[in-house]
Protein backbone atom coordinates (compact mmCIF):
# COMPACT_ATOMS: atom_id res chain seq x y z
CA UNK A 1 0.00 0.00 0.00
CA UNK A 2 1.22 3.72 0.20
CA UNK A 3 1.62 6.22 -2.69
CA UNK A 4 1.83 4.11 -6.07
CA UNK A 5 4.70 4.34 -7.77
CA UNK A 6 5.53 5.77 -11.04
CA UNK A 7 7.00 3.31 -13.60
CA UNK A 8 8.04 3.51 -17.59
CA UNK A 9 5.50 1.30 -19.68
CA UNK A 10 8.70 -1.11 -20.19
CA UNK A 11 8.90 -1.33 -16.32
CA UNK A 12 5.00 -1.86 -16.27
CA UNK A 13 5.55 -4.77 -18.88
CA UNK A 14 8.47 -6.76 -16.54
CA UNK A 15 5.64 -6.81 -13.39
CA UNK A 16 4.03 -9.59 -15.61
CA UNK A 17 4.62 -13.08 -14.38
CA UNK A 18 4.02 -16.10 -16.43
CA UNK A 19 0.82 -17.38 -16.24
CA UNK A 20 -0.65 -14.11 -14.60
CA UNK A 21 -4.79 -13.13 -15.39
CA UNK A 22 -4.80 -9.87 -16.64
CA UNK A 23 -8.09 -7.88 -16.45
CA UNK A 24 -8.65 -4.54 -18.79
CA UNK A 25 -11.55 -2.59 -19.99
CA UNK A 26 -12.00 -0.05 -22.79
CA UNK A 27 -14.14 0.21 -25.78
CA UNK A 28 -12.81 0.19 -29.43
CA UNK A 29 -9.24 2.01 -28.67
CA UNK A 30 -11.39 4.62 -26.14
CA UNK A 31 -9.69 4.06 -22.66
CA UNK A 32 -6.76 1.70 -24.47
CA UNK A 33 -3.84 1.79 -22.07
CA UNK A 34 -2.45 1.14 -25.59
CA UNK A 35 2.26 2.45 -24.16
CA UNK A 36 1.57 -0.85 -21.96
CA UNK A 37 0.33 -3.11 -24.59
CA UNK A 38 3.33 -2.28 -26.59
CA UNK A 39 5.84 -2.73 -23.96
CA UNK A 40 4.19 -5.51 -23.09
CA UNK A 41 4.57 -6.98 -26.96
CA UNK A 42 8.14 -5.52 -27.18
CA UNK A 43 9.20 -7.44 -24.10
CA UNK A 44 7.69 -10.27 -25.77
CA UNK A 45 9.66 -10.19 -28.60
CA UNK A 46 12.59 -9.49 -26.90
CA UNK A 47 12.50 -12.20 -24.15
CA UNK A 48 9.59 -14.38 -25.03
CA UNK A 49 8.49 -13.23 -21.68
CA UNK A 50 5.69 -12.95 -20.20
CA UNK A 51 4.29 -16.23 -21.39
CA UNK A 52 0.44 -17.61 -20.82
CA UNK A 53 -1.28 -15.14 -20.00
CA UNK A 54 -4.90 -15.20 -19.31
CA UNK A 55 -6.60 -12.00 -20.88
CA UNK A 56 -9.99 -10.88 -19.60
CA UNK A 57 -12.30 -7.49 -21.33
CA UNK A 58 -15.81 -7.16 -21.71
CA UNK A 59 -15.81 -4.59 -24.41
CA UNK A 60 -13.31 -5.40 -27.64
CA UNK A 61 -10.82 -3.12 -26.76
CA UNK A 62 -8.69 -2.66 -30.41
CA UNK A 63 -8.62 -0.61 -33.78
CA UNK A 64 -9.31 -3.63 -35.85
CA UNK A 65 -5.41 -3.75 -37.36
CA UNK A 66 -2.43 -3.84 -34.67
CA UNK A 67 -3.43 -1.49 -31.59
CA UNK A 68 -4.84 -2.47 -28.50
CA UNK A 69 -4.83 -6.44 -27.71
CA UNK A 70 -3.71 -6.83 -30.88
CA UNK A 71 -0.48 -5.95 -29.31
CA UNK A 72 -0.46 -9.22 -27.11
CA UNK A 73 -1.57 -11.66 -30.38
CA UNK A 74 1.73 -13.69 -30.08
CA UNK A 75 1.74 -17.82 -30.02
CA UNK A 76 3.21 -18.43 -26.03
CA UNK A 77 2.10 -14.58 -24.90
CA UNK A 78 -1.49 -15.40 -24.46
CA UNK A 79 -2.99 -18.67 -23.38
CA UNK A 80 -6.35 -18.17 -22.45
CA UNK A 81 -9.10 -15.38 -23.30
CA UNK A 82 -12.50 -14.71 -21.67
CA UNK A 83 -13.42 -11.92 -23.69
CA UNK A 84 -16.87 -10.07 -24.97
CA UNK A 85 -16.21 -8.75 -28.36
CA UNK A 86 -13.44 -10.54 -30.81
CA UNK A 87 -14.15 -8.34 -34.10
CA UNK A 88 -11.37 -5.11 -33.24
CA UNK A 89 -9.00 -7.84 -32.21
CA UNK A 90 -8.29 -9.46 -35.80
CA UNK A 91 -4.81 -10.69 -35.04
CA UNK A 92 -6.05 -13.04 -32.15
CA UNK A 93 -8.85 -14.87 -35.16
CA UNK A 94 -5.85 -16.59 -36.33
CA UNK A 95 -4.57 -18.13 -32.88
CA UNK A 96 -8.61 -18.94 -32.01
CA UNK A 97 -8.87 -20.49 -35.51
CA UNK A 98 -5.27 -22.88 -35.13
CA UNK A 99 -6.46 -23.37 -30.91
CA UNK A 100 -3.15 -22.14 -30.26
CA UNK A 101 -4.96 -20.08 -27.17
CA UNK A 102 -8.23 -21.50 -25.71
CA UNK A 103 -10.92 -18.60 -26.25
CA UNK A 104 -14.01 -17.75 -24.33
CA UNK A 105 -16.59 -15.38 -25.75
CA UNK A 106 -19.50 -14.27 -23.24
CA UNK A 107 -21.75 -11.70 -23.26
CA UNK A 108 -20.36 -8.11 -22.88
CA UNK A 109 -22.66 -6.66 -20.13
CA UNK A 110 -22.27 -9.85 -17.93
CA UNK A 111 -19.06 -9.49 -18.14
CA UNK A 112 -18.91 -5.73 -17.13
CA UNK A 113 -21.40 -6.74 -14.23
CA UNK A 114 -18.78 -9.98 -13.75
CA UNK A 115 -15.87 -7.68 -12.44
CA UNK A 116 -18.02 -6.26 -9.95
CA UNK A 117 -18.91 -9.52 -8.26
CA UNK A 118 -15.19 -10.46 -8.32
CA UNK A 119 -14.39 -7.21 -6.72
CA UNK A 120 -17.23 -8.45 -4.00
CA UNK A 121 -15.85 -11.85 -3.92
CA UNK A 122 -18.78 -13.59 -4.86
CA UNK A 123 -17.85 -17.09 -6.50
CA UNK A 124 -20.70 -16.62 -9.53
CA UNK A 125 -23.16 -14.33 -11.52
CA UNK A 126 -26.21 -15.34 -11.46
CA UNK A 127 -28.94 -13.99 -14.71
CA UNK A 128 -31.12 -14.86 -17.67
CA UNK A 129 -29.09 -13.41 -19.53
CA UNK A 130 -27.30 -15.80 -22.06
CA UNK A 131 -30.28 -18.74 -22.10
CA UNK A 132 -30.71 -20.48 -24.89
CA UNK A 133 -27.80 -18.57 -27.14
CA UNK A 134 -24.47 -20.57 -27.67
CA UNK A 135 -22.99 -19.19 -24.09
CA UNK A 136 -25.75 -21.50 -22.40
CA UNK A 137 -23.96 -25.01 -22.04
CA UNK A 138 -26.75 -26.77 -23.90
CA UNK A 139 -25.24 -25.05 -26.88
CA UNK A 140 -21.62 -24.50 -26.52
CA UNK A 141 -21.09 -22.73 -23.15
CA UNK A 142 -19.54 -19.95 -24.81
CA UNK A 143 -16.84 -22.48 -26.50
CA UNK A 144 -15.13 -20.05 -29.48
CA UNK A 145 -12.81 -22.94 -30.17
CA UNK A 146 -11.89 -27.03 -29.53
CA UNK A 147 -9.39 -25.83 -27.25
CA UNK A 148 -12.03 -23.87 -24.64
CA UNK A 149 -12.63 -27.36 -23.02
CA UNK A 150 -13.98 -25.58 -19.45
CA UNK A 151 -16.89 -23.37 -20.14
CA UNK A 152 -17.58 -21.39 -16.94
CA UNK A 153 -21.26 -21.27 -17.34
CA UNK A 154 -23.95 -23.80 -16.16
CA UNK A 155 -27.54 -24.00 -15.80
CA UNK A 156 -29.17 -23.67 -12.69
CA UNK A 157 -32.99 -23.62 -11.50
CA UNK A 158 -34.46 -20.91 -9.21
CA UNK A 159 -37.92 -21.22 -7.77
CA UNK A 160 -38.43 -23.04 -11.28
CA UNK A 161 -37.34 -20.84 -13.39
CA UNK A 162 -34.02 -21.48 -15.32
CA UNK A 163 -30.69 -18.87 -14.83
CA UNK A 164 -27.40 -19.08 -16.58
CA UNK A 165 -24.51 -18.90 -13.15
CA UNK A 166 -20.97 -17.64 -14.34
CA UNK A 167 -18.16 -18.76 -12.95
CA UNK A 168 -16.17 -15.46 -11.28
CA UNK A 169 -12.59 -15.35 -12.19
CA UNK A 170 -9.73 -13.94 -10.09
CA UNK A 171 -7.37 -11.17 -11.24
CA UNK A 172 -3.59 -10.92 -10.80
CA UNK A 173 -3.18 -7.89 -12.53
CA UNK A 174 -5.64 -4.53 -13.83
CA UNK A 175 -4.23 -2.77 -16.96
CA UNK A 176 -6.33 0.34 -16.88
CA UNK A 177 -6.41 3.73 -18.61
CA UNK A 178 -7.19 7.74 -16.99
CA UNK A 179 -6.71 11.10 -17.25
CA UNK A 180 -4.53 11.92 -14.85
CA UNK A 181 -3.39 10.89 -11.35
CA UNK A 182 -2.85 13.02 -8.18
CA UNK A 183 0.06 12.57 -6.13
CA UNK A 184 -1.42 9.80 -4.30
CA UNK A 185 -2.56 7.87 -7.13
CA UNK A 186 -5.83 9.35 -7.26
CA UNK A 187 -7.27 8.74 -10.79
CA UNK A 188 -9.74 11.17 -13.27
CA UNK A 189 -11.21 10.69 -16.35
CA UNK A 190 -11.57 13.98 -17.17
CA UNK A 191 -10.77 13.80 -21.10
CA UNK A 192 -12.31 9.89 -21.13
CA UNK A 193 -15.34 9.95 -23.15
CA UNK A 194 -16.69 6.87 -20.94
CA UNK A 195 -15.89 5.54 -17.29
CA UNK A 196 -16.29 1.69 -18.44
CA UNK A 197 -16.29 -0.93 -15.89
CA UNK A 198 -12.62 0.77 -14.39
CA UNK A 199 -13.26 0.65 -11.51
CA UNK A 200 -14.74 -2.63 -10.56
CA UNK A 201 -11.65 -4.29 -12.59
CA UNK A 202 -9.76 -2.12 -10.35
CA UNK A 203 -11.11 -3.43 -7.19
CA UNK A 204 -11.38 -7.11 -8.48
CA UNK A 205 -7.68 -7.16 -8.78
CA UNK A 206 -6.86 -5.59 -5.35
CA UNK A 207 -9.60 -7.46 -3.50
CA UNK A 208 -7.55 -10.63 -5.11
CA UNK A 209 -4.11 -9.29 -4.16
CA UNK A 210 -3.29 -8.43 -7.50
CA UNK A 211 -1.55 -5.21 -8.61
CA UNK A 212 -2.55 -2.57 -10.56
CA UNK A 213 -1.50 -0.50 -13.05
CA UNK A 214 -2.81 2.66 -14.88
CA UNK A 215 -1.76 4.58 -17.85
CA UNK A 216 -2.79 8.36 -17.64
CA UNK A 217 -1.47 11.76 -19.55
CA UNK A 218 0.14 13.53 -16.20
CA UNK A 219 0.72 13.90 -12.53
CA UNK A 220 -1.28 16.77 -10.91
CA UNK A 221 -0.81 17.88 -7.52
CA UNK A 222 -2.73 16.28 -4.51
CA UNK A 223 -5.98 18.70 -4.23
CA UNK A 224 -6.30 19.00 -8.08
CA UNK A 225 -8.44 16.54 -8.83
CA UNK A 226 -12.20 16.94 -6.80
CA UNK A 227 -13.34 13.34 -4.48
CA UNK A 228 -16.24 13.44 -7.47
CA UNK A 229 -14.13 13.46 -10.10
CA UNK A 230 -12.24 10.49 -8.76
CA UNK A 231 -12.85 7.24 -10.82
CA UNK A 232 -10.08 5.23 -9.42
CA UNK A 233 -8.78 5.93 -5.67
CA UNK A 234 -5.53 6.27 -5.28
CA UNK A 235 -5.99 3.21 -2.65
CA UNK A 236 -6.35 0.85 -5.50
CA UNK A 237 -3.66 1.72 -7.78
CA UNK A 238 -0.30 0.64 -7.33
CA UNK A 239 1.65 1.79 -10.33
CA UNK A 240 1.10 4.87 -12.54
CA UNK A 241 2.68 5.09 -16.39
CA UNK A 242 3.04 8.50 -17.95
CA UNK A 243 2.08 8.74 -21.31
CA UNK A 244 5.28 9.60 -23.50
CA UNK A 245 3.19 10.05 -27.03
CA UNK A 246 -0.22 11.47 -26.77
CA UNK A 247 -0.60 9.47 -30.40
CA UNK A 248 -0.86 6.61 -27.78
CA UNK A 249 -3.87 8.18 -25.95
CA UNK A 250 -6.27 9.39 -28.10
CA UNK A 251 -9.84 9.91 -26.61
CA UNK A 252 -11.05 7.78 -29.32
CA UNK A 253 -10.17 5.46 -32.03
CA UNK A 254 -11.33 8.56 -34.42
CA UNK A 255 -10.55 11.27 -32.60
CA UNK A 256 -7.66 12.77 -30.50
CA UNK A 257 -9.88 15.12 -28.18
CA UNK A 258 -12.96 16.37 -28.52
CA UNK A 259 -14.29 18.35 -25.83
CA UNK A 260 -18.59 17.84 -26.85
CA UNK A 261 -17.49 14.06 -25.69
CA UNK A 262 -17.45 14.91 -22.31
CA UNK A 263 -19.37 18.50 -21.73
CA UNK A 264 -22.38 20.01 -22.45
CA UNK A 265 -20.96 23.59 -21.32
CA UNK A 266 -20.16 24.04 -25.37
CA UNK A 267 -23.13 24.66 -27.38
CA UNK A 268 -23.10 22.12 -30.17
CA UNK A 269 -25.64 21.83 -33.09
CA UNK A 270 -25.68 18.22 -34.21
CA UNK A 271 -25.26 18.12 -38.33
CA UNK A 272 -28.62 17.32 -39.54
CA UNK A 273 -28.62 14.47 -42.01
CA UNK A 274 -29.87 15.77 -45.46
CA UNK A 275 -33.24 13.43 -47.20
CA UNK A 276 -31.57 12.07 -50.48
CA UNK A 277 -33.62 12.09 -53.36
CA UNK A 278 -35.39 9.08 -53.70
CA UNK A 279 -33.78 7.73 -56.58
CA UNK A 280 -30.41 7.76 -55.00
CA UNK A 281 -31.99 5.92 -51.97
CA UNK A 282 -29.25 3.18 -50.64
CA UNK A 283 -30.56 0.18 -48.99
CA UNK A 284 -29.45 1.87 -45.36
CA UNK A 285 -31.60 4.44 -46.05
CA UNK A 286 -34.90 2.30 -46.90
CA UNK A 287 -34.68 0.17 -43.76
CA UNK A 288 -33.23 3.36 -41.76
CA UNK A 289 -37.23 4.88 -43.19
CA UNK A 290 -39.11 1.38 -41.94
CA UNK A 291 -36.96 1.22 -38.92
CA UNK A 292 -38.20 4.99 -37.93
CA UNK A 293 -41.66 3.60 -38.89
CA UNK A 294 -41.49 1.27 -36.22
CA UNK A 295 -41.08 3.71 -33.11
CA UNK A 296 -43.85 3.79 -31.24
CA UNK A 297 -45.20 6.88 -28.62
CA UNK A 298 -44.51 5.19 -25.64
CA UNK A 299 -40.82 4.52 -26.71
CA UNK A 300 -39.26 6.69 -24.99
CA UNK A 301 -35.37 5.20 -24.00
CA UNK A 302 -34.02 3.48 -27.52
CA UNK A 303 -30.71 2.03 -28.40
CA UNK A 304 -28.61 1.68 -31.74
CA UNK A 305 -26.49 -1.13 -32.33
CA UNK A 306 -23.29 -0.05 -34.86
CA UNK A 307 -23.99 0.01 -38.84
CA UNK A 308 -27.25 -0.81 -40.44
CA UNK A 309 -29.39 0.29 -36.87
CA UNK A 310 -27.51 4.20 -37.20
CA UNK A 311 -29.41 5.08 -40.25
CA UNK A 312 -32.81 4.60 -38.21
CA UNK A 313 -31.20 7.47 -35.97
CA UNK A 314 -30.10 9.42 -39.21
CA UNK A 315 -33.84 9.36 -40.24
CA UNK A 316 -35.77 10.22 -36.92
CA UNK A 317 -33.43 13.17 -36.94
CA UNK A 318 -34.21 14.90 -40.43
CA UNK A 319 -37.68 13.90 -39.36
CA UNK A 320 -37.50 16.47 -36.31
CA UNK A 321 -38.55 14.12 -33.80
CA UNK A 322 -35.48 13.09 -31.74
CA UNK A 323 -36.69 15.05 -28.62
CA UNK A 324 -39.05 12.77 -28.00
CA UNK A 325 -36.53 10.13 -27.15
CA UNK A 326 -33.74 9.29 -25.02
CA UNK A 327 -31.11 7.41 -27.20
CA UNK A 328 -28.57 5.53 -25.09
CA UNK A 329 -25.02 3.34 -25.58
CA UNK A 330 -24.33 0.40 -24.00
CA UNK A 331 -20.92 1.63 -22.74
CA UNK A 332 -22.70 3.98 -20.91
CA UNK A 333 -23.58 7.11 -22.24
CA UNK A 334 -27.33 8.25 -21.71
CA UNK A 335 -28.39 11.11 -24.25
CA UNK A 336 -26.83 13.23 -26.95
CA UNK A 337 -26.33 12.40 -30.36
CA UNK A 338 -24.57 9.07 -30.43
CA UNK A 339 -21.71 8.39 -32.90
CA UNK A 340 -20.76 6.40 -35.05
CA UNK A 341 -17.38 4.96 -36.70
CA UNK A 342 -14.30 5.14 -35.06
CA UNK A 343 -16.16 7.06 -32.35
CA UNK A 344 -19.13 4.70 -31.39
CA UNK A 345 -19.60 4.23 -27.69
CA UNK A 346 -18.97 7.99 -27.11
CA UNK A 347 -21.36 10.63 -27.98
CA UNK A 348 -21.64 14.34 -28.30
CA UNK A 349 -23.75 16.26 -25.70
CA UNK A 350 -24.81 13.50 -23.43
CA UNK A 351 -26.75 14.11 -20.40
CA UNK A 352 -24.97 11.42 -18.37
CA UNK A 353 -21.71 9.06 -18.61
CA UNK A 354 -22.26 5.81 -16.18
CA UNK A 355 -20.45 2.94 -15.20
CA UNK A 356 -21.09 0.34 -17.55
CA UNK A 357 -21.74 -2.50 -15.08
CA UNK A 358 -24.75 -0.15 -14.29
CA UNK A 359 -26.00 0.49 -17.80
CA UNK A 360 -26.38 -2.87 -18.21
CA UNK A 361 -28.08 -2.88 -14.82
CA UNK A 362 -30.32 -0.71 -15.76
CA UNK A 363 -31.19 -2.81 -19.93
CA UNK A 364 -31.58 -6.35 -17.80
CA UNK A 365 -33.85 -5.20 -15.58
CA UNK A 366 -36.12 -3.58 -18.56
CA UNK A 367 -35.51 -0.52 -18.81
CA UNK A 368 -34.97 0.18 -22.62
CA UNK A 369 -37.73 0.19 -24.76
CA UNK A 370 -36.28 0.05 -28.01
CA UNK A 371 -33.45 -1.30 -29.85
CA UNK A 372 -32.03 -1.51 -33.22
CA UNK A 373 -30.12 -4.51 -33.45
CA UNK A 374 -27.88 -5.47 -37.02
CA UNK A 375 -29.02 -8.92 -38.28
CA UNK A 376 -26.50 -11.21 -40.71
CA UNK A 377 -27.84 -14.44 -40.47
CA UNK A 378 -31.79 -15.77 -39.40
CA UNK A 379 -33.02 -19.25 -39.69
CA UNK A 380 -36.78 -19.80 -39.36
CA UNK A 381 -37.27 -19.93 -35.79
CA UNK A 382 -36.31 -16.26 -36.17
CA UNK A 383 -32.78 -17.03 -34.80
CA UNK A 384 -29.80 -14.97 -35.54
CA UNK A 385 -26.15 -15.55 -35.91
CA UNK A 386 -23.92 -12.59 -35.39
CA UNK A 387 -21.17 -13.69 -33.43
CA UNK A 388 -19.38 -16.05 -35.74
CA UNK A 389 -19.09 -16.67 -39.40
CA UNK A 390 -16.05 -20.10 -40.42
CA UNK A 391 -12.88 -18.24 -39.37
CA UNK A 392 -14.25 -15.15 -38.75
CA UNK A 393 -15.09 -14.94 -34.74
CA UNK A 394 -16.55 -11.58 -34.09
CA UNK A 395 -18.39 -12.35 -30.87
CA UNK A 396 -21.57 -11.47 -29.02
CA UNK A 397 -21.00 -8.39 -27.91
CA UNK A 398 -23.49 -6.66 -25.71
CA UNK A 399 -25.71 -7.93 -28.50
CA UNK A 400 -27.28 -10.67 -26.04
CA UNK A 401 -28.16 -8.52 -23.27
CA UNK A 402 -29.51 -5.98 -25.39
CA UNK A 403 -31.82 -8.37 -27.14
CA UNK A 404 -33.22 -10.59 -24.67
CA UNK A 405 -33.92 -7.51 -22.54
CA UNK A 406 -35.44 -4.75 -24.15
CA UNK A 407 -39.28 -4.93 -24.53
CA UNK A 408 -38.70 -4.50 -28.30
CA UNK A 409 -36.42 -5.60 -30.73
CA UNK A 410 -35.80 -4.57 -34.16
CA UNK A 411 -33.65 -6.28 -36.39
CA UNK A 412 -31.92 -4.62 -39.23
CA UNK A 413 -30.47 -5.70 -42.26
CA UNK A 414 -29.62 -6.29 -46.23
CA UNK A 415 -32.43 -9.54 -47.40
CA UNK A 416 -28.58 -11.02 -49.20
CA UNK A 417 -25.50 -10.11 -48.91
CA UNK A 418 -22.29 -9.48 -51.35
CA UNK A 419 -23.07 -7.60 -54.59
CA UNK A 420 -26.83 -6.72 -53.34
CA UNK A 421 -28.08 -3.53 -55.53
CA UNK A 422 -31.21 -1.88 -55.51
CA UNK A 423 -32.81 1.53 -56.54
CA UNK A 424 -36.06 3.61 -56.27
CA UNK A 425 -38.54 4.55 -59.10
CA UNK A 426 -41.89 5.39 -58.66
CA UNK A 427 -42.02 4.89 -55.22
CA UNK A 428 -40.93 0.91 -55.80
CA UNK A 429 -38.34 -1.13 -55.27
CA UNK A 430 -36.20 -2.59 -58.20
CA UNK A 431 -33.28 -5.48 -57.35
CA UNK A 432 -30.67 -4.57 -59.69
CA UNK A 433 -28.37 -7.03 -58.72
CA UNK A 434 -29.19 -9.81 -56.62
CA UNK A 435 -26.91 -10.98 -53.63
CA UNK A 436 -25.04 -13.82 -53.80
CA UNK A 437 -25.30 -14.50 -50.10
CA UNK A 438 -28.13 -16.03 -48.55
CA UNK A 439 -28.89 -14.57 -44.92
CA UNK A 440 -32.28 -16.44 -44.52
CA UNK A 441 -30.30 -19.63 -44.05
CA UNK A 442 -31.80 -23.33 -42.57
CA UNK A 443 -29.18 -23.70 -40.21
CA UNK A 444 -27.59 -20.98 -38.10
CA UNK A 445 -23.20 -21.39 -36.73
CA UNK A 446 -23.99 -20.08 -33.61
CA UNK A 447 -27.38 -18.94 -32.03
CA UNK A 448 -26.77 -15.33 -30.78
CA UNK A 449 -30.08 -14.59 -30.56
CA UNK A 450 -32.42 -17.29 -29.90
CA UNK A 451 -36.29 -17.07 -31.47
CA UNK A 452 -37.84 -20.33 -30.16
CA UNK A 453 -36.64 -18.61 -26.16
CA UNK A 454 -38.18 -15.45 -27.57
CA UNK A 455 -41.01 -15.75 -29.01
CA UNK A 456 -42.68 -16.51 -25.88
CA UNK A 457 -41.93 -13.98 -23.44
CA UNK A 458 -44.59 -11.89 -25.68
CA UNK A 459 -42.36 -8.60 -26.87
CA UNK A 460 -42.69 -7.43 -30.12
CA UNK A 461 -39.37 -8.63 -32.49
CA UNK A 462 -39.51 -7.81 -36.06
CA UNK A 463 -36.74 -7.93 -39.01
CA UNK A 464 -36.45 -5.10 -41.28
CA UNK A 465 -34.59 -5.51 -44.66
CA UNK A 466 -35.27 -3.27 -48.14
CA UNK A 467 -37.76 -5.10 -49.43
CA UNK A 468 -39.47 -7.27 -46.93
CA UNK A 469 -40.34 -7.37 -43.23
CA UNK A 470 -40.99 -9.95 -40.86
CA UNK A 471 -42.05 -10.61 -37.33
CA UNK A 472 -41.60 -12.70 -34.54
CA UNK A 473 -44.51 -15.12 -33.96
CA UNK A 474 -44.84 -18.63 -31.80
CA UNK A 475 -45.26 -20.42 -35.06
CA UNK A 476 -41.39 -19.05 -36.90
CA UNK A 477 -40.59 -16.24 -38.56
CA UNK A 478 -43.52 -14.68 -40.40
CA UNK A 479 -43.62 -12.62 -43.46
CA UNK A 480 -45.34 -9.35 -42.57
CA UNK A 481 -44.85 -6.99 -45.56
CA UNK A 482 -43.49 -6.88 -48.50
CA UNK A 483 -41.83 -4.03 -50.93
CA UNK A 484 -43.95 -2.46 -53.68
CA UNK A 485 -42.26 -3.41 -57.10
CA UNK A 486 -40.77 -6.93 -55.72
CA UNK A 487 -41.91 -10.26 -56.72
CA UNK A 488 -42.49 -12.40 -53.89
CA UNK A 489 -41.57 -15.79 -55.23
CA UNK A 490 -39.02 -14.36 -57.44
CA UNK A 491 -37.44 -11.56 -55.38
CA UNK A 492 -37.95 -13.04 -51.75
CA UNK A 493 -38.97 -16.62 -51.21
CA UNK A 494 -36.34 -17.93 -54.12
CA UNK A 495 -33.56 -16.18 -52.16
CA UNK A 496 -34.25 -17.87 -48.96
CA UNK A 497 -32.94 -21.40 -47.98
CA UNK A 498 -36.44 -21.81 -46.39
CA UNK A 499 -40.18 -20.98 -46.36
CA UNK A 500 -41.39 -18.68 -43.91
CA UNK A 501 -44.98 -18.42 -42.48
CA UNK A 502 -46.88 -15.83 -44.27
CA UNK A 503 -49.23 -13.50 -42.56
CA UNK A 504 -52.91 -13.98 -43.32
CA UNK A 505 -52.83 -10.45 -43.26
CA UNK A 506 -49.32 -9.46 -45.74
CA UNK A 507 -49.27 -6.39 -46.87
CA UNK A 508 -47.16 -3.98 -49.09
CA UNK A 509 -44.73 -1.64 -47.48
CA UNK A 510 -45.70 1.99 -46.66
CA UNK A 511 -45.03 3.62 -50.28
CA UNK A 512 -43.81 6.79 -47.89
CA UNK A 513 -40.59 4.65 -47.35
CA UNK A 514 -40.07 4.73 -51.04
CA UNK A 515 -40.12 8.67 -51.26
CA UNK A 516 -38.52 11.59 -50.29
CA UNK A 517 -41.40 12.78 -48.73
CA UNK A 518 -41.82 13.65 -44.89
CA UNK A 519 -42.61 10.29 -43.16
CA UNK A 520 -44.70 12.20 -41.10
CA UNK A 521 -43.36 11.27 -37.64
CA UNK A 522 -43.43 14.96 -36.48
CA UNK A 523 -47.27 15.41 -36.71
CA UNK A 524 -47.29 11.83 -35.39
CA UNK A 525 -45.35 12.75 -32.08
CA UNK A 526 -47.15 15.91 -31.72
CA UNK A 527 -50.60 14.40 -31.28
Amino acid sequence: MGKPEIITSREAAALLADGAVVGSCGFLMHGAAEEIWMAIEQRYLEEQKPRDLTLMWASGIGDGKMRGLNHLCHEGLIAKTIGGHYGLIKKMHPLINENKIAAYNYPQGVLSQMFRDMAAKKPAMVTKIGLGTFVDPEFGGGCVNAAAKEPITRRIEIDGEDYLMYTCQKLDYAILRGTEADENGNISFRKEALSWESLSVAMAARNNGGKIIVQVEKIVKNGAIDPKDVKIPGIMVDYIVITQDMDNHWQTMGTKFNEEFISRRTRFEAAVTPVPAAENFTIRDIIGRRGALAVRKSDYILNYGIGMPESVASVLDYENVTSHFMATVEPGVIGGVAQGGGDFGSAIGAEAIIDEPYQFDFYDGGGLDLTFLGMAECDATGSINVSRFGPDCPGCGGFIDISQSAKMVVFCGSFTAKGLKVKVEDKKLIIVNEGTTKKFINKLEQITFNGVYEAFKGKTVLYITERAVFQLKEEGLTLIEIAPGVDMEKDILAQMEFAPVISTELKLMDERIFSSDSLGLSKLFAD
